[in-house]
């Protein structure tokens, strides 16, 4: 198949689902091209069936804002025709299902354009139910050929609050096991930690609704018993007050900001313990990631983060915003050998049965065929 894919892609969940299905879908045989005003952050590949169209955006004093969803659609059109694509798969709900229903318009009277929006969380749980985009949002899930839905709670999120007629298939994120493993290797610890320290990771886009600053918190309770370090994986509006936090606790010393990173798995393998207070998570990709790599998580009870947890088997929840209970749930795994053996091995094992891409990404091409037909 010929599939075009359009992100955000910028440090987001969106974005990276996005980046990575379609070097999946290439590395299966399909061509696939990404449009988009800039190369997706993960799009670091050689693979020749992946093609990469920039969507460029003019600025006339006329336009206060740079319309971006008409440049966007416009595009969509022209690599359609050029390319011959079968399909377009939009990530987030707004501008792309919008962009994608103008390019299937403008292409109606030469050819079918079919265009599938995938839901990934706060284009339905915070933009979506913004008064002054709630209809558009709707509008577009309803025009779309195919939806899906990375988790069961969005697909029932969308359900109640925009009260759509369309079906919605689900299909979970995703990982490349092969990718995100343990590294056994203690020399690969050495610049983050000694040897008798407890390397906790926090991977996010620091947005407010990821709670950082309690990431922090739990961190410097931990450290009260136990000899640790921190990653912080990432960047956005919080860094900056959680590194304030840091110093106002004392703790500055052992956390490592480390901004936006190309390695994620090289960092995730090393790690002992993944920090995931989100207020809201439609699924939880980072603690996903993290669980490939045999490291448990902590996260805050919320969204469809239970859909990939499972509290005391693989990972342990809490109430959101309790950052008692996160930590005690740390330490109980951090002090305790034999359990925190029992959920390494249980967070793998999740990671390769459930949710690896040899299960998840052909999934993504029956839906894509059965659009088709």
């Amino acid at each position: 198949m010929n599939i075009g894919i359009t992100c955000y892609p910028t440090y987001g969940g969106s974005g990276i689902v996005a980046t990575e299905l379609g070097i999946e879908l290439a590395a299966r045989g399909h061509q696939v091209h990404f449009i988009s005003y800039a190369n997706p952050i993960r799009l670091h590949t050689d693979n020749l069936r992946i093609h990469y169209h920039e969507v460029e955006v003019s600025t006339y004093p006329l336009f206060q804002y740079p319309p971006y969803s008409l440049a966007l659609a416009s595009r969509m059109a022209e690599v359609a025709e050029a390319a011959n694509l079968d399909l377009l798969h939009v990530h987030y709900a707004i501008p792309h299902a919008i962009s994608a229903l103008l390019a299937k318009q403008m292409l109606a009277r030469r050819r079918r354009l079919p265009f599938i929006t995938t839901l990934h969380g706060t284009d339905i749980t915070l933009v979506g139910t913004d008064r002054s985009y709630l209809p558009i949002v709707k509008f577009s899930i309803e025009e779309s050929d195919g939806v899906t839905a990375i988790s069961r709670y969005l697909e029932e999120r969308t359900l109640s609050v925009f009260g759509v007629s369309s079906p919605i298939r689900v299909i979970h994120n995703f990982v490349n096991c092969d990718q995100y493993r343990r590294n056994p290797d203690p020399s690969a610890r050495t610049p983050f930690a000694a040897p008798e320290e407890k390397l906790m990771v926090h991977l996010s886009n620091f947005r407010p609704v990821k709670r950082v600053l309690d990431v922090v918190r739990v961190f410097e309770k931990v450290g009260r018993e136990i000899p640790s370090k921190l990653l912080m994986i990432g960047d956005g509006p919080d860094r900056g007050p959680a590194e304030q936090l840091a110093r106002e606790l004392k703790v500055e010393d052992d956390v490592r900001f480390l901004g936006k990173q190309n390695r994620i798995p090289e960092l995730l393998a090393v790690a002992d313990l993944m920090l995931l207070p989100s207020e809201h998570e439609a699924f939880g990709l980072a603690a996903l990631e993290a669980m490939a790599c045999g490291v448990p998580t902590v996260a805050a009870r919320t969204g469809g983060i239970s859909e990939l947890i499972t509290d005391g088997v693989d990972g342990l929840l809490a109430p959101m915003g309790d950052t008692d209970t996160m930590a005690g749930q740390a330490l109980s795994l951090l002090t305790d050998s034999k359990r925190y053996r029992e959920f390494s091995s249980a967070s793998r094992l999740t990671a390769e049965t459930r949710f690896s891409t040899t299960r998840i990404i052909p999934q993504y091409e029956r839906y894509y065929r059965d659009i088709l037909s």
